[in-house]
């Protein structure tokens, strides 16, 4: 019989968007971990240091265990930031810089869930007042939601880069097929897609 064990489910999960996020970055430059490529502005290192704010802040100051212990940086939601100031990196805050917060993330986060039972209570600060309770449950499913929705976008802006795709370095989920064939493949839906819209 299999025992189950949600804590470890819940962790393997977001820990599996955790490192697809961040191998978004591997082998690119500066420039290219930084650029915009949606016209919101979406870019590989902004959307790192945004799931970095969102650990931190459900999983530390939603449970009264706050990570920054002396002045948050300027774009922390408890700050007057302008608006989308998690979602890119300053030419100041370099990419070591980020990733390095989000792994302590990783680690502050993780201390959080293994500390807690899943029904453990805590407050949303940012959320309606009508709202703010949650379990620890809840905001582990919330943050493995975003954290997965946000490696899909990395996957996209990725692919626009250098064409590079794939879910991790050791299951790319993609049939294997090499440049040719991905080029008919494109052309065959741009046909289909033409033929349906009456083009």
């Amino acid at each position: 019989m299999i025992e189950a064990n949600p804590k470890a489910d819940f962790l393997r999960y977001l820990q599996e968007a955790r490192d697809a996020l961040l191998w978004k970055l591997d082998g690119l430059s500066e420039y290219d971990v930084r650029r915009p490529l949606t016209p919101t502005g979406t870019n590989l290192l902004g959307l790192v240091k945004h799931v970095a704010g969102v650990e931190l802040a459900y999983f530390g100051d939603t449970f009264g265990r706050p990570f920054f212990d002396k002045e948050p940086p300027p774009w922390w939601y408890t700050q007057d930031a302008e608006p989308n100031a998690d979602m890119w990196a300053t030419a100041e805050e370099s990419r070591e810089e980020i990733v390095g917060l989000y792994r302590q993330a990783w680690e502050h986060s993780d201390g959080t869930i293994e500390t807690l039972a899943l029904d453990a209570t805590g407050h949303v600060p940012w959320w309606p007042e009508e709202r703010r309770e949650v379990t620890l449950h809840h905001v582990l499913v919330r943050v493995i939601c975003d954290t997965q929705r946000h490696a899909g976008h990395a996957d996209i802006v990725r692919e626009l880069i250098d064409g590079s795709a794939g879910y991790t370095p050791d299951k790319d989920s993609l049939p294997a097929a090499d440049r040719a064939w991905w080029e008919n493949h494109h052309r065959r839906l741009e046909r289909v897609a033409r033929d349906a819209g009456g083009n």
